[in-house]
């Protein structure tokens, strides 16, 4: 039973998403206890992190669940070095838009298949109404993570800023998901760096990120390719 389960993820992942998981993982783990050695729910929330993008990649809805708690455990994390702004956006919102996702994604799977969402291409107007909505959010949350006095507020703002727009991609079923996340690797890339100034063991922060960014473009080349399969089958 066992050795069936384990050809059936075989076969499911490709060779290529499996030596990017590992590669991953193997890289976190490592950073981890290179560089911190302490902060373990740091651990936990890369693994969960970066196995949920995989699966995410895939179109599977288990990546938004893992997603979920991803964003719970990268809250508390951002609490610890006061960066309310990601503490906000994940708890608020990431979290929040992950489990709607989820329930649009089970909705809406490709053929009956649950275990890949039928990819969505948005019309102009609802682009338009993207665009307006991530001002309006940027704005209001601005002034938001100055009133709390957060750390590096310009790039948490950004932060924000490319959250939502990867959340709502993501509940829309756009490929473009994945870009939006991939920018907010970016910004948490630097933003976690310059905590790394302060405190050294954040660098496996940093490196978890790095891996994040790997992993959203592989997603984004994949749903490409998904829509254009599944256009093509229908």
């Amino acid at each position: 039973m066992l050795s069936k389960k384990r050809k059936s993820i075989r076969d499911y992942f490709t060779k290529g998403e499996i030596a990017l998981w590992c590669i991953s993982v193997t890289l976190i783990v490592v950073s981890f206890f290179v560089f911190d050695r302490e902060k373990y729910l740091t651990l936990v929330a890369s693994l969960v992190g970066v196995t949920s993008l995989i699966f995410n990649a895939k179109g599977n809805p288990f990546g938004q669940f893992l997603m979920i708690i991803f964003s719970i455990l990268y809250g508390i994390i951002s609490y610890t070095f006061t960066y309310y702004g990601e503490m906000i956006t994940y708890l608020g919102m990431t979290a929040p838009m992950a489990f709607f996702a989820l329930v649009s994604w089970l909705r809406n799977p490709y053929n009956g298949n649950r275990a890949e969402v039928k990819v969505n291409r948005l019309k102009f107007k609802e682009l338009l109404f993207m665009i307006l909505l991530t001002i309006i959010v940027t704005f209001v949350f601005y002034y938001i993570l100055t009133g709390f006095h957060t750390a590096n507020p310009i790039p948490s703002t950004l932060s924000v800023t490319t959250s939502f727009l990867a959340a709502y991609l993501t509940f829309r079923r756009s490929p473009f998901y994945a870009i939006g996340y991939a920018a907010n690797d970016v910004v948490l890339i630097i933003l976690w760096i310059l905590a790394t100034l302060s405190d050294r063991s954040y660098l496996s922060v940093v490196i978890c990120f790095v891996m994040f960014l790997a992993n959203d473009i592989y997603g984004f080349i994949n749903w490409s390719k998904m829509q254009k399969s599944q256009e093509a089958n229908n």
